[in-house]
């Protein structure tokens, strides 16, 4: 059987997202608004847990936000002297 495995992580200035899915169903979101992280499956679904997802989610911002610095830094693009 072949499933296709879902991982996104981004940020911006303002908002983070972390979320793993699984054969195009989300399975778990971080909330960063609220602090913990959100299993999306059914309610008919075997229960599933996700034991340190969230902290690791909070991790990946802190090196996504860093990361972004860098960028904005690096890509402004600055006119060439002629």
């Amino acid at each position: 059987v072949l499933h296709i495995d879902l991982y996104i992580s981004g940020c911006s200035d303002s908002d983070g997202l972390d979320m793993y899915g699984l054969d195009g169903e989300e399975m778990w979101y971080a909330d960063f608004n609220k602090g913990e992280g959100v299993v999306a499956l059914p309610p008919f679904a075997d229960p599933f847990t996700f034991p340190g997802f969230y902290e690791g989610a909070v991790g990946n911002q802190g090196v996504c936000k860093a990361n972004l610095a860098v960028n904005i830094k690096a890509y402004k693009n600055p006119e060439e002297k002629i």
